[in-house]
């Protein structure tokens, strides 16, 4: 391996000691040049105590600045250290030091890449359809309260490609935040997260933005175990975040024209030979 430095962050709040450490050993298993940035939401620091490695750095905001504001101050530490590459981690993630590995060796095979995921799966090994198109308001709408079952899986078989097999490698236009690898010189172009979305959505817009400038590619060789909950499912003040986010992306990229999203679905779709 390379003596390349690998920055990534971990935006948490009030999350547990338990999940977290979880995290931190993961990404401290990856053995080379590496720092994680802990940044911490939460109204105490009492997760501060994790971070006693040498390779972890805990910056804590004493409030709640929201999911992308708080991995921007991150970024600013991994641009300042000029990082290769900057991994996002949820802090409901874990894996192995090949998941790293891997991308960063698929990276630097082709550097038309800005962004990487691996395959992400559940706890017992089910693959998490999280490769999407870009989001219509039809979407997120209809796949959140239609109640037709019948319907809702024709739209998600298509919007969450699950059609697509999961086992192959592909570009794909929106790739899932639980766990980015992206290009640091690429981050820093595109000056990381617009920090009008205080949570959901954040990715969806990062990964246009990104598409704009370099490759996003699935790489399912590496996987990463995700404890996917879909808060905004749940909970009512998530879902109230989820939909304001909705409202400001579709102000910024466009409800019902946006003739990048047009193209660049109708692009992927070919590419990945859906049918009907």
């Amino acid at each position: 391996m390379s003596e390349k430095l690998i920055t990534a962050s971990l935006v948490v709040y009030q999350n547990s000691k338990e999940d977290i450490k979880k995290v931190i050993d993961s990404f401290l298993g990856y053995k080379f040049y590496s720092i994680l940035f802990v940044v911490d939401n939460s109204a105490d620091d009492s997760l501060k105590e994790l971070c006693n490695d040498s390779k972890v750095e805990y910056i804590f905001n004493n409030k709640n600045v929201g999911f992308g504001a708080a991995h921007n101050i991150a970024f600013q530490r991994a641009f300042q250290l000029n990082s290769e590459y900057h991994i996002l981690l949820n802090p409901d993630v874990y894996f192995k030091p090949e998941t790293i590995i891997g991308l960063f060796e698929k990276a630097e095979s082709d550097s038309s890449i800005g962004l990487l995921t691996p395959k992400i799966v559940y706890p017992n090994g089910d693959t998490q359809h999280l490769c999407k198109l870009i989001p219509t308001p039809k979407d997120l709408i209809l796949r959140r309260f239609i109640p037709s079952q019948k319907i809702k899986k024709q739209l998600e078989n298509r919007y969450e490609l699950r059609f697509f097999s999961y086992q192959k490698e592909a570009e794909i236009p929106i790739l899932s935040g639980c766990f980015m690898m992206i290009r640091t010189a690429v981050l820093k172009k595109i000056n990381g997260f617009d920090e009008r979305f205080f949570m959901y959505l954040e990715d969806v817009d990062l990964c246009r933005r990104i598409g704009k400038l370099s490759k996003l590619v699935y790489y399912p060789k590496v996987e990463t175990v995700h404890n996917y909950e879909k808060g905004s499912y749940k909970n009512k003040k998530l879902l109230m975040y989820h939909i304001k986010s909705a409202i400001k992306y579709f102000n910024k990229w466009g409800w019902i024209f946006d003739r990048e999203r047009t193209l660049i679905n109708k692009k992927t779709l070919l590419n990945l030979n859906y049918k009907k």
